[in-house]
Order: structure tokens, then sequence, then C-alpha cells
């Protein structure tokens, strides 16, 4: 690009970088150097450059779902969607397989022991555990870092309602997932049946599954459209997670997290409404000084990676 765009472009991007570098001044030394990552059911190491990889750290246990994990998952991913150095998540299981689900020996003493002077406030007292749990899984969408799930053997009850909240799923050859629920007495109740219908798109599909319990098997989880990708093992798989996370988060960390916005409320409502959200968001976001640093960047037949772009 030459000529009189060009040159605004320039113009308005030595003013931006010119108006902003005193604030960074000023900012810089009240951030801090490190985030600390410490939990007794997740692992939180450095995957690369801005990518952060979580672990599901309960191996001996296959990784069952107890109560410390059902409130570290969410201190985590709230504490990630506040880390500036963070611009995306690989989010995997320890051991040999990435879920076995909730842990039935630490759940029945949460949910069924609830007290109340009577049936209809320990209904109550219930409810707001089960809600406390669907937080959890929650935390994930509402985390406007990009979180790509990367799951390996079984993926079971509670894993899928994980899964299905997250934004990419990769899995590896013999990977597959059941909707445990039923077999157990009761109707998984923290995501799986308001997120699985909206991903796969058949809800024949989503009922058999719901109803049977049975295996999905990966092959027939890419096909139906649950996972985007099957690798021939976990290596394999965590590589290619990691360098799609890696190329994810070399962009614009407002481009990305306000698509990440705008596709879940997206999801929730009308088109015209979705619209009209999107309309309210860029009047502001295209303001910033990404855009020109990403178009001089265009210009010069550079990518992405090349440009520095603030932290947010």
């Amino acid at each position: 690009m030459s000529g009189p765009m060009a040159q605004l472009i320039r113009r308005n991007l030595r003013f931006s970088k010119a108006f902003s570098l005193s604030f960074r001044m000023m900012s810089s030394q009240q951030e801090k150097a490190d985030v600390s990552y410490t939990y007794e059911t997740l692992k939180v190491t450095q995957a690369r450059d801005k990518v952060l990889h979580v672990e599901l750290n309960r191996p001996e246990k296959r990784n069952a779902m107890n109560q410390a994990f059902w409130r570290e998952m969410v201190e985590c991913f709230n504490k990630i969607a506040q880390d500036s150095d963070c611009h995306a998540v690989v989010l995997s299981g320890a051991g040999k397989v990435f879920t076995a689900g909730i842990d039935l020996m630490d759940f029945g003493g949460v949910i069924l022991q609830q007290k109340g002077e009577d049936p209809a406030r320990i209904a109550w007292n219930v409810r707001k555990k089960i809600q406390e749990y669907q937080e959890t899984f929650s935390v994930l969408e509402k985390c406007p870092k990009p979180v790509i799930v990367a799951f390996h053997g079984a993926c079971i009850g509670g894993g899928v309602d994980l899964i299905t909240a997250c934004d990419i799923r990769y899995c590896t050859q013999d990977a597959f997932i059941s909707v445990k629920e039923v077999d157990i007495g009761m109707a998984a109740d923290v995501g799986t049946l308001q997120r699985l219908p909206r991903i796969i798109g058949n809800q024949s599909l989503v009922n058999e599954l719901t109803f049977t319990a049975r295996k999905m098997m990966s092959e027939e989880a890419q096909s139906s459209g649950l996972v985007s990708r099957v690798f021939e093992d976990k290596e394999a798989m965590l590589k290619g997670a990691f360098e799609v996370a890696s190329e994810i988060a070399s962009k614009s960390p407002l481009a990305v997290q306000g698509s990440k916005v705008n596709l879940v409320y997206s999801r929730n409502h009308s088109v015209p409404e979705g619209l009209n959200y999107m309309a309210t968001w860029n009047m502001s976001m295209l303001q910033t000084e990404d855009l020109m640093k990403s178009a001089m960047a265009a210009m010069e037949k550079k990518t992405p990676r090349d440009v520095v772009y603030s932290k947010l």
C-alpha cells in the first residue's frame, strides 16, 4: 500500500505511539513480573511465549473431579483472564486418561448431605451447590483467552461438560467421550445438555448419547463436529495444540479476545442482536493502535509475529 492512505496510517501510528508511551512508562513498574499458579488438582506451566498449559493433575485418580478441582478451576481461569502475559491456553490431562469425570466418593457427601430444616430448604441449597459447579466450566467461556482442550483416552461425565465449554477441541485416536450421568441415576447438570446440541447440531445424536451413555469414539467425534482434529497420540496432539495456541497468541490480543467475546454472545442471541452488539463493541475497539500496527506490517510484508502489540 502506498500514497495518501499509507502516509495517513504512518502518521496516526506515530501519534498513537507518542500518546501511549508516557502511559506505558508510568504503568510498567506497576505490572506484576510473574503470576503464581499453584494448585492441588491442576498443574499450570508456560508452554510457549504467551501460552499457558493447564493440566488436570490427579493421574493416580484418573483425574477424577473432587471438591478441590471444582474450586480451583474457577480460581485458575479467573486469574488467567486477568493475566496480561497469557494470550491462549491449552488444557489437557496428566496420566493415562483425560478424566474419569466426577469423583463419586467425594461428590456424594457434598450434594446428598445438604442441610436444611425442610425439603424445600434442602433443595434450595442443592441448587446453589449445582450452580457453583456449573461455574467451574462456564468460567472457560467467560475467560476471554481462547482455550484449546486436548484430550486423550477416556473423557467421561464431567469431562464432557468441560470440553464442550472450550473454544477448540482436539483429541487422540484412542479418545472417547461418554455422557455417563444416566448410569449413576442423574441427568448431566453442569453444561453438556446445554452446549453439546449447539456444537454437534444433531439433536437425535445428542439424545442417543445422553440416554444410552454409550461411547463416542474419536472418528465419530470428528465427523459429528465435536472435535476439529484427531491426532495419532498424545505427544503429537500436544505439539499441534501448542502450535495453534502460539499462532493465536501472536496476534492482536484485542482482536482475538474481542472475537471470542462476540462469538459466545452471538451463539446465545439472534443474528440482529449479535450484529448490534458487534457494532457497539467495535465502535470503540476499532480505535486501537493494533489496527494501524497490523496494517503497517501487511504493507511491509510482515506477519503478526513481527508486530509488538501492547499488553491487554
